[in-house]
């Protein structure tokens, strides 16, 4: 599996790596692909995870018991692709009102208000945030402020849609 993610992968090539891997007979190969996200070389980490945003959302649902460590190495993360496909990743999972982790809603108020950091980084952060703050008032409303903040700089498409998205649910 290594050698297939070490160059640039065909949309054939990902449908076949998504097959080889659905079901739960497959767990091991799940396993395999999800530790290949961890390598070293940054080819191999990225299509590894990008082979995962592209899973049915029943093999995705493996990924929930990954759900901490994905939010570890978010906070961690500073390539800003790797980082992209862990957040979209995250995005297709349940945020348990129990289970919410403040360090990762800090990061995600951060992330989205910070100029400096990708449009699409952005974006997600602000469905995550929305995500997980959902469940306080005193969370949405400081959600509400950090986002009429950012509405004062020019967006991009994709961040000016997810921040209507968000402020609409608000």
């Amino acid at each position: 599996m290594k050698t297939l993610l070490t160059n640039r992968l065909s949309q054939d090539e990902l449908l076949e790596l998504c097959a080889l891997t659905q079901g739960e007979q497959n767990n091991r190969l799940k396993e395999e692909l999800y530790q290949l996200t961890l390598d070293n070389d940054r080819r191999v980490a990225i299509n590894a995870l990008w082979t995962f945003t592209h899973f049915a959302l029943a093999d995705n649902e493996w990924l929930y018991a990954k759900h901490d460590q994905l939010i570890d190495r978010c906070i961690k993360e500073h390539d800003a692709t790797k980082l992209r496909l862990m957040l979209t990743l995250l995005l297709r999972q349940p945020f348990d009102e129990e289970a919410i982790r403040t360090d990762f809603i800090d990061f995600c108020l951060m992330r989205l208000a910070d100029p400096k950091s990708p449009y699409a980084v952005r974006a997600q952060c602000i469905k995550l945030a929305y995500e997980q703050m959902k469940h306080w008032p005193e969370l949405l409303n400081e959600l509400r402020q950090t986002l009429n903040m950012i509405s004062c700089e020019p967006l991009s498409p994709g961040l000016s849609s997810a921040w209507r998205q968000v402020m609409k649910r608000l």
